[in-house]
Formats: C-alpha cells, structure tokens, sequence
C-alpha cells in the first residue's frame, strides 16, 4: 500500500515514474488519427488523465458536469465509448459500481486501470459497505490524487511507447502542482483554529480531507459513504446533537446533492449552509472546471465558514 499521510509521500509517485520509465512497454496500435482512445468515469478523473495524456489522447469522460456518481446510469453512448476504448480509468475503490455492467454491455478490450488501487484506503463501518468495503472518496486529498498520477502515465506509455517521453514530462508537472496545492490547502486551514476543524457534510465525503488536513468529519446529513442512503429519524437528531454540542459552524453542500435535508438540518441547528462541489467539477468556465480549481474552490468556501 502506499502511505502518503506525511510529507515524504510526494517522493513516492515520482519513484514510482522513474521505474516506470525504465520498465518494459507492450505496444498497441493507438486509435484511428494517432491517438489513443481513452475513457474516464468522472470529470475529476478525466481532468487528471487529461493532464498527463494531454493532446496525445482521444478522452471521452461518461459522466458529465454535475452528475452524481453514486446514481448514475449508463446511456447507449456510453456502451459505445466503451467498447471502442482502449484504455478505461476508474477511481475505484467501489465508487463506480455501474461500470461491471456497463463494460458487460459493451465488450471491447479496453484494459480498465482502477486509480485507487494501492492507495492508502479508508476502510468502511460494516454499516456503510456498499462500496466494497472502503471509503472511495479519495479525490479530496490532492496526496492520493498524486498516487494516480503514476499509474495514469504508466498505462498511457505501455500502450503508446512513442509519446512515453511527453506523457511523464507531463505527469512530472502535475505532480509538482498538486505538491503545490497541498502547500497552500496546508498554509489556508492554519486560519482555522484547530478546536473549530469540524466538518459536517451532506454526506460522508470527507474522511481522506480531513485526515490530511487535521479535521474531525463528525457526520452527515446522510451518514454513509453513499448519497443513495436514507438517514432514520433518530440518525438526524443524533446529529443535531453533535452539532449543537461540537459548536460546529457550517454544513457542507455538493452541487451533485439535494440540498433540501441539509437545508432542514441547518435550520434546525441554527448553522449555515455552505455550497461546495465533491462528486464532480463544474462545467467548463465554472468556478470548478478543473481539479485544482476543485479543490481550492472548496478550501477557500470551507476556511471561510469556519474560521
């Protein structure tokens, strides 16, 4: 597994990239036009293939701006994309649990890389495993992004030798910007006092963030991992308990989500409501349109909530 809670994990992908340049390739002839044809699930994993894949790659990404991961459902289109892919990237961890039957549908011989794979991993209450028995929201912890990075150039270069060199120069600068992120996500939350790092979410999203960054995820509006759960009634008062006794300031609110039990638990508790995006970027030209942006879009909406 990798371990990437301190500061030396930054030197873990990029051991990771050295070897995998010195690693043996198996070609593939790249799509029609000289490029690969590349799939991703989310616009989040897209955005990150995309940065290393660059102008060298075909992408189509299945999910679009705004749309829930934990409810999507897979279009004829989709199957097509599919099956003509020759590489497909997924977060993994149990996020996307459409895609079994989706690339039953399709067929092709698209090689599936799941990013999570090896990363240091929450594991699930056994009241929350839908997901396979882990947390899968890795993505708000730019240091398990990072461990993406090199399985997204590796898989790029075996299939396409002759863009290897482009591919790891561009998950070598990448990497440098989510290194770069991370310093400042650090420098933003020190405004915080550590007594008010209290995170309560729409939904469970937060746990890889706030082992990071020093917070205390004490729940959610709907206390699993997933969105499609439904809290009991007993659930929600347990919660505005905790929010009233933990002095917490703020609700945490994804664009994929319905606001309206947030919205209640805020009234309730006599706390703000505070938009946030978690499952997916915005659409192109938005606040979030791309990772980076994701995230420091995010941190500046948290730290100003709560400090």
């Amino acid at each position: 597994m990798l371990h990437i809670r301190s500061r030396p994990r930054w030197l873990i992908p990029l051991l990771i990239l050295l070897c995998a340049a010195c690693a043996p390739v198996q070609a593939q002839t790249p799509a029609a036009g000289g490029n690969l044809n590349v799939v991703a699930t989310t616009t989040i994993v897209g955005d990150v293939v995309s940065n290393i894949g660059g102008e060298k790659i075909e992408l189509t990404v299945l999910l679009p701006a705004g749309t829930d991961p934990h409810n999507f459902e897979a279009a004829p289109r989709d199957i097509a994309a599919v099956a003509e892919a020759q590489l497909l990237f997924v977060n993994g961890a149990g996020l996307e649990r459409f895609m079994q039957r989706l690339i039953e549908n399709a067929g092709g011989e698209a090689r599936t890389v799941p990013l999570s794979d090896g990363l240091d991993l929450i594991t699930a209450s056994p009241e929350d495993d839908e997901h396979g028995g882990f947390d899968p929201h890795v993505w708000l912890d730019p240091g398990m992004v990072a461990g993406w990075v090199p399985l997204v150039e590796q898989s790029l270069s075996e299939l396409d030798p002759a863009n290897a060199a482009t591919y790891k120069k561009n998950a070598s600068r990448y990497l440098e910007e989510l290194q770069q992120l991370d310093s400042w996500i650090v420098e933003q939350v020190s405004q915080i006092p550590q007594a008010e790092r209290k995170i309560v979410a729409d939904h469970l999203v937060f746990a890889y963030f706030a082992r990071r960054y020093g917070f205390e995820q004490i729940g959610a509006a709907v206390p699993a991992f997933s969105t499609l759960a439904e809290p009991s009634a007993q659930e929600l008062a347990a919660l505005e308990d905790k929010i009233r006794q933990g002095g917490v300031k703020a609700i945490l609110v994804g664009s994929t989500v319905n606001p309206a039990l947030s919205e209640r638990i805020a009234r309730d508790t006599g706390i703000q409501v505070v938009p946030i995006y978690s499952g997916s970027l915005s659409p192109p030209g938005g606040p979030a349109a791309t990772y980076l942006d994701f995230m420091r879009y995010n941190v500046n909406a948290i730290v100003q909530a709560l400090r």
